[in-house]
């Protein structure tokens, strides 16, 4: 199962950059989010 996993990023990579760049940058930004999320939830609790 996760060479099949790779081997599809690999593929995704390989024949769209373009839109494997799009897909990780939502990714990152997705994770940013949820850290600031996280980090505002945690100050507020503190207060």
């Amino acid at each position: 199962m996760l060479y099949l996993l790779i081997v599809f990023v690999l593929y995704t990579i390989i024949t769209s950059p373009q839109r494997a760049a799009q897909l990780v940058q939502v990714g990152f930004e997705g994770i940013s989010s949820a850290a600031q999320g996280v980090g505002e939830f945690m100050t507020q609790l503190i207060k």
